[in-house]
């Protein structure tokens, strides 16, 4: 088990909060919830030792450019790929902005 903790810019808050996901299906799931304005931290528990490198790549591209709403965001990964890290992030994220409804 690994826990890597990241933080990027980002805009206003997010509008509520949401699960995406469910970990216990071998897959991984994002918890978000509103952050202050400008900051959004992600903090990933990982199953998988040695892939800080490749979580720095990956939550780059999606947060690098800074206008996602600001949150915090909890991973619970047990081993996805990142086509699905990417896509579990982007369900929350919509998810949030219909005001956390999943």
């Amino acid at each position: 088990m690994e826990r890597l903790e990241y933080q990027f810019g980002a805009g206003q808050p997010a509008r509520g909060r949401t699960v995406s996901g469910v970990v216990s299906s071998g897959d991984l799931e994002v918890l978000l919830e509103p952050a202050p304005a400008g900051r959004t931290t992600v903090a990933v528990q990982t199953s998988v030792d040695g892939y800080g490198g490749t979580w720095k790549a990956l939550l780059e591209r999606v947060f690098g450019a800074g206008d996602l709403p600001a949150a915090r965001i909890e991973i619970n990964d047990n081993g996805a790929t990142p086509g699905v890290v990417r896509m579990r992030i982007e369900q929350a994220y919509e998810q949030a902005n219909d005001g956390g409804r999943p």
